[in-house]
């Protein structure tokens, strides 16, 4: 779904996977030539690059003086006219060796009753290319080689790590055993010791990640070199990467910076994705909310262009730090047991089962792996017990279509009338689709919209997602930008990929809204981390898992580069355990602060609050109360941390980083115990220590002699005070002298028990008086 310009610029279509130069917005540009940060042209397809240099040229030749101009539309001019001319006239190719060397190949030309348009390797054992330098090469004999020996060497070479980088690539495709995915990393081995380029890029990044081949950070920095000189975009990224994290190379955020603007001049995404964060955030350079936005926006394009009506994949976010404070807390994955557990009442004819199993395997995520077949199969079952739901997701997965389900209109109409006689708001949107597209069905905007508002009426994402787009291109309705504005905003609540990225547009552009660049940025950012990458959170994850942190260090950082925060939540924490051993143990600390940092800008409280721990106990810094003082505040005030609220009790406590104040300590004491029900346990036990504390300082500060000084005992009790206070000292004396006269009476012994060694009685005369 896509936002028409309503000044008529190009549509943003999402069936469109690049951008040209009219996409630009007012004052910014959307393109992806990057210079010093700013980007100038946008990066299309090969074969539209030409178009979009010249139209990068006349926007360039305005801002010059009228000599300047002249001199480029000069330049310019006689480099369109070589362009042409190099176009029309087509290499003329001599021939070498033979019979006729020196002469020019005759095309197209006559070889056993075949004509043959190009060089050809027909008729020769050794696979050289040759040609013939008149038509008929039977009557003149006349021929000779397209190539020398050694080009003919490195071309069947080149062809032979092809056919090898091809028959791993099947195999790897085509599998998802572990030892199958093995033995295809040992053909691109192959491949990319023959210096195939795409070979090459699958296998330092397998090195990098430990993906099916051992972890070797510094053969993948090699690999990773060797491709920046070829001019591959990915090695490009992936250099920038290792100097930005300091992995296998000393780190160098001006180094970083210049290997991903190189990446993303050559196109690559997620260069892209990254210099869009850094300039966001103002990480190595100027914070830039304009140069964020048009990186940002870039890679949102092929993102969205990549949403199915399925609605894509789903991102599962797992924070480790969570995991470990709190190890009953669902983390959103499904044990292996429930999933069997659904499975047999699935088996048992359980509808709500076949229905939940089926949509997990066709989204994939919380721990189910991605598969049309099994969906398919489950909808099936639950299709023909009269489940409406699982008929509009037939209705879906038909419309769509993929490896196991056909593309069929009729068939998915079939299953959305279905569905929306029974009422079920997603067979509804599925047949407002139909109508709105003509799927099957005559275009029909009338009862696209209708069948729209009652899938929205029911709370339905993608109902709302296309009322508001009716809406916002006037299409069946009259154009109302508030309109679209608000379905967008519900289809958003939903977690709609699409809601996000045209409700990005409007911020971006202005459309029916105030323009906000940092709504905009904030939008498209969300988008750009729903891209196919983000599975790789998943594979880190599950790296950790099994034990192998560094594989999963590694990619955190990546992902934490690309500006995910739960991944730099994730990598400082790996870090603060110190569980890679990639690392150096002095570098620990600092490398986890600056993750903790940048995960705590993204609104993270933990991180927070590590922020504060680090700062107070002096972990890749110096101890600093003050700002330990100020982090705690923030996670505090922001985000209501019951932990920040202690911590700030603890420190006006014992007054460090701040004056001391036993009150103030009080307040946050209590307000940490309103805040967290599990802080009451620790605040009581602060409060008791707080109480004693103020009762000793408080005795400490009054002076008893001067206070006695200031008594008048003879007003206060009458003049013979002196002979009451002896009276009542007597009578205390007594008392005691009594109660000590009893103790010595009688002394009872225990029943059973006699002397371990027997003694003999005493006479009666040496006994004590009763």
């Amino acid at each position: 779904v896509s936002l028409l310009d309503e000044e008529g610029n190009q549509d943003e279509s999402l069936e469109s996977k690049t951008l040209s130069t009219e996409d630009q917005v007012k004052d910014h540009s959307t393109g992806a030539r990057v210079v010093a940060g700013q980007i100038f042209l946008e990066s299309g397809k090969s074969d539209s690059q030409s178009e979009d240099e010249e139209n990068f040229h006349s926007q360039e030749e305005e801002k010059e003086n009228s000599l300047e101009e002249l001199n480029s539309l000069e330049m310019s001019n006689l480099l369109n006219k070589d362009l042409e001319e190099a176009e029309i006239q087509s290499p003329v190719l001599t021939a070498i060796g033979g019979t006729a060397d020196g002469e020019p190949c005759h095309f197209p030309f006559l070889f056993m009753e075949k004509e043959y348009a190009e060089c050809t390797a027909d008729g020769r054992e050794d696979g050289r290319l040759w040609c013939a330098t008149t038509y008929d090469y039977k009557k003149d004999q006349k021929w000779g080689f397209c190539e020398t020996e050694e080009q003919s060497n490195k071309r069947r070479q080149m062809q032979e790590a092809e056919d090898v980088y091809q028959t791993g690539m099947k195999i790897l495709n085509e599998s998802n055993k572990k030892a199958q995915k093995k033995e295809a990393y040992q053909y691109l081995l192959k491949a990319a010791d023959m210096n195939h380029t795409k070979a090459m890029e699958k296998v330092s990044y397998a090195l990098l990640f430990g993906d099916y081949l051992k972890q070797n950070i510094q053969s993948s920095k090699e690999l990773f070199e060797k491709l920046t000189e070829e001019g591959s975009p990915k090695g490009q990224m992936a250099l920038g990467f290792l100097y930005a994290s300091g992995l296998g190379v000393n780190s160098s955020q001006a180094k970083a910076l210049v290997y991903y603007t190189f990446g993303a001049l050559g196109g690559n995404l997620i260069a892209h994705m990254i210099l869009g964060y850094r300039y966001w955030a103002g990480i190595g350079v100027l914070q830039s909310c304009e140069s964020a936005l048009t990186h940002y926006r870039l890679v949102a394009n092929h993102v969205a262009s990549d949403i199915s009506l399925t609605g894509g994949t789903v991102v599962q976010r797992i924070r480790l730090a969570d995991e470990v404070e709190n190890p009953g807390m669902a983390s959103g994955m499904l044990e292996e047991d429930l999933i069997q557990y659904y499975q047999f009442l699935a088996e048992k004819g359980d509808v709500q089962a076949q229905v939940g199993l089926g949509q997990l395997h066709l989204h994939g995520g919380r721990g189910v792996e991605q598969n049309h077949q099994r969906a398919f199969e489950y909808f099936n079952q639950a299709a023909n017990a009269g489940n409406s739901h699982a008929m509009a997701f037939l209705g879906k997965m038909y419309s769509e279509g993929s490896d196991v389900v056909p593309q069929s209109n009729e068939t998915a109409l079939q299953y959305f009338k279905k569905a929306a006689d029974m009422g079920n708001p997603v067979g509804q949107s599925g047949l407002g689709m139909a109508y709105l597209y003509g799927r099957g069905v005559p275009v029909n905007y009338e009862l696209a919209l209708k069948y729209f508002q009652k899938a929205a009426e029911q709370g339905w994402v993608d109902g709302q997602l296309q009322l508001g787009s009716m809406y916002y291109n006037g299409i069946g309705v009259k154009r109302d930008y508030k309109q679209a504005l608000k379905y967008f905003n519900l289809a958003s609540q939903g977690g709609h990929i699409l809601a996000f990225y045209n409700l990005a547009q409007m911020h971006a552009t202005g459309t029916g809204v105030m323009r906000s660049c940092h709504t905009a940025v904030e939008l498209f950012k969300n988008v750009c981390e729903r891209g196919r990458w983000s599975e790789r959170l998943m594979t880190a994850y599950n790296s950790y898992k099994d034990g192998d942190s560094n594989s999963a260090v590694v990619q955190y950082l990546l992902l934490a580069e690309q500006g995910y925060e739960v991944a730099q939540s994730n990598a400082a924490f790996i870090l603060d355990q110190k569980e890679a051993s990639i690392v150096g143990e002095n570098e620990t600390y600092p490398r986890a602060l600056l993750h903790w940092n940048r995960a705590a800008s993204q609104g993270y409280t933990v991180a927070r609050i590590k922020l504060g721990d680090y700062h107070f106990y002096g972990f890749g810094t110096d101890v600093d109360y003050e700002t330990a003082f100020i982090h705690y505040r923030l996670a505090s005030e922001q985000q209501h941390s019951a932990q920040a609220m202690f911590n700030l009790g603890y420190m006006h406590e014992k007054g460090l980083g701040i004056k001391q104040d036993i009150h103030l300590a009080k307040r946050f004491y209590d307000m940490a115990a309103e805040a967290s029900p599990d802080a009451q346990v620790p605040v009581f036990l602060a409060l008791c220590k707080l109480g004693v504390i103020y009762s000793l300082q408080y005795v400490r500060e009054i002076n008893i002699r001067e206070v006695f000084s200031h008594i008048d005992m003879d007003q206060l009790l009458g003049p013979e005070w002196d002979l009451y206070l002896m009276t009542i000292i007597a009578l205390l004396l007594g008392t005691i002298i009594a109660y000590r006269q009893r103790q010595h009476q009688a002394i009872p012994r225990p029943a059973g028990l006699r002397p371990a060694v027997p003694q003999q009685e005493p006479p009666p005369e040496h006994q004590p008086p009763q």
